[in-house]
């Protein structure tokens, strides 16, 4: 990782070039406190959304807000914590946030277009290739699509996640050449500025290692920086899908426009050189994570160099519960992510084979019609790293 530079690195100066650009937008950013919308940066921010689509750059926003607005709708300063009332109060204010959106982009000649997610669209790799299509219609016809969970319908089970998460999913659907995300938080710090006066932030991350997300209050982490931590996540997702992403301060002027130039604004988080195809990236960000597969030194060195399968004998621990045909992570004894792949085996049946080699299996495994030398063939592998 580098502190802050005053020249324009090489990743920086590429996001000159970005044209299709996927903005993402807090609550924080959105409203001054429950219940009450700071109209002031919603007009900010799409008078910086129509700024770059007028330059002929495809905008995309991912917003979040719904809640507070119908919080703002009923007069509420305060959140249930029931999720039947969680829901009908985002269901009323998403219709509030989009008229608030509709109003301000019609006020600047533009056509916003809103679109609901559930993680159902994610995981069904058909509903994944109809959202990346009708995402991609809406762009052509000169609309400005508007993204939010369907928070009025999910539940924890079938959410995405988080809208740092959510927009890294959109910015992969898309094949976007950038990610910004607009936050109360300026950047990655190389501390808590809250509570350490000399914190500075870090201008680029090359790579998510272990020690990062300690930085941004992971596990272990005595100095996170509260939220830092899904923008990470984020990431991870945007950077290995070919997308460098950009975390930033929502409230300073001009900051799409700023970021876009390549000005050392917040911490940018470098892409990998190579975008996924289709099928690897629905592998990789549409399906639901169900659990980790710890690896060797040697497993390792043959997946980052090679692109190997993955094999029982290199698998040192497993975690969580899950069947065969389930979505892992694959993490090194450092706890590094470096694969995401698609499992030919149930939890249970890992932690009986691992450190076995394939001749060892049980002979009633062997014996089976849908046996596997690989617990995750390469085809259904995505390396991380």
């Amino acid at each position: 990782m580098t502190e802050r530079v005053e020249h324009i690195t090489e990743a920086r100066r590429r996001l000159r070039d970005a044209k299709r650009i996927v903005v993402k937008v807090g609550t924080s950013t959105l409203a001054y406190g429950p219940g009450r919308m700071n109209l002031y940066n919603i007009e900010r921010l799409v008078r910086g959304l129509v700024d770059a689509a007028n330059q002929g750059k495809e905008m995309i926003l991912v917003s979040s807000g719904a809640i507070a607005a119908g919080l703002s709708r009923l007069g509420l300063t305060e959140k249930p914590a029931g999720i039947p009332e969680r829901q009908a109060i985002a269901a009323i204010g998403q219709g509030m946030l989009m008229h608030i959106y509709e109003k301000i982009f019609a006020e600047y000649g533009k056509l916003a277009a809103q679109v609901l997610l559930t993680r159902e669209n994610s995981v069904r790799h058909n509903q994944y290739s109809h959202s990346r299509d009708a995402l991609r219609a809406m762009i052509a016809m000169g609309a400005i699509p508007v993204v939010n969970e369907n928070d009025a319908v999910t539940v924890d089970e079938i959410k995405i996640g988080d809208n740092d998460q959510l927009s890294a999913t959109v910015a992969t659907l898309v094949d976007a050449d950038a990610l910004i995300i607009l936050s109360d938080i300026d950047g990655l710090y190389t501390a808590n500025p809250a509570t350490h006066p000399d914190a500075r932030i870090i201008d680029e991350v090359p790579e998510i290692t272990p020690d990062i997300e300690r930085l941004a209050g992971g596990a272990g982490s005595a100095m996170g920086t509260g939220g830092m931590m899904t923008k990470i996540e984020a990431a991870k997702v945007a950077m290995n899908a070919g997308v460098p992403m950009v975390i930033a301060p929502g409230a300073r002027d001009h900051v799409i426009r700023d970021v876009l130039a390549g000005e050392p604004i917040g911490t940018i988080f470098p892409a990998k050189e190579s975008h996924l195809r289709l099928r690897k990236s629905w592998i990789a960000f549409g399906k639901r994570i169900e659990g980790d597969v710890v690896v060797d030194r040697g497993c390792e060195k043959a997946m980052r160099q090679c692109g190997s399968s993955l094999l029982a004998a290199g698998i040192v621990a497993v975690d969580g519960t899950f069947g065969r045909g389930s979505t892992v992570r694959v993490l090194t004894k450092d706890g590094q992510e470096i694969a995401r792949g698609i499992v030919n085996y149930s939890n249970e049946e890992i932690a009986e084979l691992m450190g076995r080699q394939t001749k060892d299996f049980p002979a009633s495994l062997i014996q089976e019609d849908n046996f596997h030398e690989e617990v995750i063939h390469r085809d259904n592998m995505v390396l991380m790293v």
